[in-house]
């Protein structure tokens, strides 16, 4: 009788281990990761939850992270009629002259709304941001007052400012600057992730761009690459599953920063990592971000099917 009390328990017991670890393993037995940056967010995009916030509220300068409103403005202006992905851009002296990563653009060329665009979203080109800043409201100065208000609209909080269409720091600028405007652009990681999933939910469409490993500058006989790379295309050490967006960037002020996204299993979550020790390390950090959020959104019935998978046969 007693025999058969204990071999009862010895099949309950391992049964509930395992129930408990597929409905609650992750919550329960995965800690947090440790992250080498200034501050770092992870948000789970069907929730807006923050799995994970690391000074998630101190506005900082940013780089090219300010580049999402960038390009959340220009494609409200496409779908409102107001641009043309095939209007001609002629470019300004004062487009011509923003320092940083940019095409070398010079003063009178011409380029179409499409070109500009897809450099500022693959390659993060300032000039390309510059241009199309004043293409759409006139001069860099009226965009970034058009960027700040949408902030506001969008729910951003006022930590974060915008001073100019490039997330250029004032070293890389010099007097560069859009008029009436002084000061260097500040992002809090959190908002910043925010934008991200605005600029996503709105216009899903630019992951199609984001997600472009590199593109050809004809008139230039010139082929740009992407930034990101984490993207699953490029095939690099930090290549990573589901991958497909959005900004990576540097400024001495910043440090390297990073705003990823991916989606697996149905569940897209958008890390920020905002002033990263090295080029690598903002990728590395986001790496260890993902694999902490997926295994935490992970649904019941896949972690139910990949405990089957590692079950001896």
């Amino acid at each position: 009788m007693m025999k058969k009390h204990w071999l009862r328990w010895a099949i309950v017991v391992p049964v509930l281990i395992i129930l408990i670890f597929i409905t609650l393993g992750p919550r329960l037995l995965i800690g947090k990761p440790n992250v080498d940056a200034e501050a770092a967010v992870l948000m789970d995009m069907h929730t807006g939850e923050l799995l994970m916030d690391v000074n998630g509220d101190t506005p900082m300068p940013s780089a090219n992270m300010s580049k999402l409103m960038t390009e959340l403005l220009v494609l409200e202006d496409i779908r409102a009629g107001r641009l043309g992905w095939n209007d001609e851009v002629r470019i300004s002296r004062y487009a011509s002259t923003v320092g940083g990563v940019n095409l070398s653009l010079r003063y009178g060329e011409r380029m179409t709304v499409s070109e500009l665009f897809q450099s500022m979203v693959v390659y993060s080109a300032n000039d390309a941001a510059v241009a199309l800043a004043e293409r759409s409201a006139g001069n860099e100065s009226a965009f970034v007052k058009r960027m700040n208000g949408k902030a506001a609209q969008i729910g951003l909080s006022s930590d974060s400012r915008f001073s100019n269409a490039s997330g250029a720091g004032q070293s890389e600028l010099g007097p560069n600057h859009p008029e009436d405007i002084r000061g260097e652009t500040k992002m809090t990681a959190s908002d910043t992730a925010k934008l991200a999933s605005y600029l996503i939910t709105s216009h899903p469409e630019i992951l199609r761009t984001s997600s472009r490993t590199q593109m050809e500058l004809k008139d230039k006989g010139i082929y740009i690459s992407n930034t990101n790379w984490m993207l699953p295309s490029l095939a690099g050490p930090y290549s990573y599953a589901g991958t497909d967006g959005l900004k990576a960037g540097y400024t001495s002020d910043a440090g390297y920063c990073f705003t990823g996204t991916a989606e697996q299993h149905g569940r897209r979550l958008v890390a920020v990592v905002l002033g990263a020790p090295s080029k690598e390390e903002r990728f590395e950090q986001t790496r260890r971000l993902f694999d902490y959020g997926f295994a935490l959104s992970t649904s019941f019935p896949v972690r139910l099917q990949n405990l089957v998978k590692l079950a001896p046969h």
